[in-house]
């Protein structure tokens, strides 16, 4: 049996070091999420899973999660290091950016509170929800051998 106060004792010493994590993989790690997601959403459009309208919601749900707290993570000192693919634009271009961070909030905002009873229904959110990505990379990427 393990003892409630030994488990605290634990999370005290573990959570500050996962409080550590730098803007750069707190970065990857929400781009992971989304790439995961859009995996997920095009498995289900493809019909190489199952359409579920509980799990397209929950899609949206996390992507909508991405997208208000990405932005949050480009301090100026994050701008090369931990293989970053983050380019230049987004400090050089800070209200584009920032543009475009709001336009994948409010899409994938919409998207979320949409009709999803369809698998239809559900590419259509999907396409204007993923342009955001597709722009945003473009724009704001670079690619990393």
């Amino acid at each position: 049996m393990i003892r409630l106060p030994l488990v605290l004792a634990v999370l005290a010493i573990a959570s500050p070091a996962l409080a550590q994590t730098g803007p750069i993989e707190t970065r990857k790690a929400l781009m992971e999420n989304n790439g995961r997601d859009a995996k997920a959403g095009g498995d289900m459009l493809k019909g190489t899973s199952p359409y579920d309208a509980a799990r397209a919601k929950a899609i949206f749900a996390s992507m909508n999660d991405v997208a208000n707290k990405f932005g949050a993570h480009f301090p100026p000192n994050s701008k090369t290091g931990g293989k970053t693919e983050a380019a230049p634009a987004i400090w050089e271009k800070p209200g584009e950016f920032k543009a475009s961070l709001t336009k994948f909030q409010a899409d994938s905002a919409a998207a979320m509170k949409a009709d999803l009873s369809t698998q239809a229904a559900f590419g259509t959110q999907f396409g204007k929800v993923t342009a955001n990505c597709k722009s945003c990379h473009e724009s704001f990427r670079i690619k990393l051998d």
